[in-house]
C-alpha cells in the first residue's frame, strides 16, 4: 500500500523557496528590505522542507515527531544525535573552508539552531527509552 500523505509538493516548495534566498530577485515588501524579504522566504522553504520530510518519515499530518511515532526509538535516537552533530561540522567546515561568502548570511546560525534542537531531541529520546528516564519493568 503507497502512502497516504503527499510530501512531495511541500519537497518542490522548499527547494524553490530556498533556492531563491541564493538569488536577489524578491520585492522589498511593506519593511522596505529585500534581505529580509529573500529570508522569510527562505525560513518558508526550510518549514515546507520539515514538513515534507515528516509527512515522508511518518506517513501523517502533524509537526511534532513525538517518540509513540518512530518505530525503534530506543535505537534510532543515536542517528539522529549523530546527524545533529552533522550539521553542527558542517557549520565548522563552512568556516574552515571559508565559504560562508557564497552562501546567505544567516546560514550558519540557522544551522547551528537546527542542530542543536536535533541534539536535544535525540538526548531526550535517549532519556526516556534506555537512559535514567526510562520506565522500569517494575511500573510496566
Amino acid at each position: 500500500m503507497g502512502r497516504t500523505h503527499e510530501w512531495r509538493w511541500f519537497a518542490i516548495a522548499g527547494v524553490l523557496l530556498v533556492a531563491q534566498s541564493f538569488v536577489d530577485f524578491t520585492p522589498e515588501g511593506p519593511w522596505n528590505s529585500r534581505s529580509f524579504s529573500r529570508g522569510i522566504l527562505g525560513l518558508v522553504g526550510l518549514v515546507c522542507f520539515y514538513v515534507a520530510w515528516f509527512r515522508w518519515a511518518f506517513d501523517r499530518k502533524g509537526l511534532a515527531p513525538t517518540t509513540n511515532l518512530w518505530a525503534t526509538p530506543e535505537e534510532t535516537w543515536r542517528d539522529v544525535l549523530l546527524f545533529g552533530l552533522a550539521l553542527l561540522l558542517m557549520v565548522k567546515a563552512i568556516v574552515w573552508m571559508d565559504i560562508a561568502d557564497a552562501l546567505p548570511e544567516p546560514t550558519g546560525m540557522i544551522l547551528t539552531l537546527l542542530g542543536f534542537l536535533i541534539i536535544l531531541n535525540a538526548v531526550y529520546v535517549g532519556l526516556i527509552t534506555i537512559g535514567p528516564l526510562a520506565p522500569s519493568s517494575e511500573e510496566e
